[in-house]
């Protein structure tokens, strides 16, 4: 999907995608986010849209940027038609992300065609995470920091009819 044929992220907020990987199974891959502890230290994998990069693209190198999986090892499965957003918290605001109060996201559904073995967390030089399991759906909302929980709600609605029962 190109980022042309949506409508443009709507002001302030960068354009991102995220990715909800689905195993087999129906579970989703899940990780904790690098120096950060506690419950609400997990996320499932995205990032920015870099310019003139389509969607898909952005989608298709976030995951294996942030998890080694190659686009061989997935399919696509569906994605949301609309920007979902959030806005970043006061805190964040004035450092890196100072330029925007919040993040748009495409989201992507993939299902993954590979094993565990597949996933390097550090098949980038920068690494995102430094743990990750595979979860149920409904349980990501729970497990992201507050100011994405919106969003992830949202995702567990749009998504749920391909997670496991």
């Amino acid at each position: 999907m190109s980022i042309e044929t949506i409508p443009a992220p709507p002001e302030g907020y960068r354009p991102n995608v995220g990715i909800l990987l689905f195993d087999m199974r129906g579970l989703v891959w899940v990780g904790k986010r690098r120096g950060f502890n506690g419950q609400h230290a997990w996320q499932a994998p995205q990032g920015g849209i870099d310019r003139n990069e389509d969607v898909e693209t952005a989608a298709l190198r976030e995951l294996g940027e942030e998890t080694g999986i190659g686009p061989n090892l997935v399919s696509i499965i569906g994605h949301t038609t609309e920007w979902l957003t959030y806005d970043f918290p006061p805190e964040m605001q004035r450092g890196k992300f100072r330029r925007n109060k919040g993040q748009a996201q495409i989201w992507y559904a993939l299902r993954f065609l590979g094993s565990d073995r597949d996933v390097k967390l550090n098949a980038h030089k920068q690494v995102e995470f430094d743990a990750w399991r595979w979860e149920r759906l409904e349980a990501l909302p729970d497990l992201v920091v507050p100011f994405k929980r919106e969003v992830y709600n949202r995702i567990v609605q749009d998504f749920g009819h391909l997670a496991a029962a």
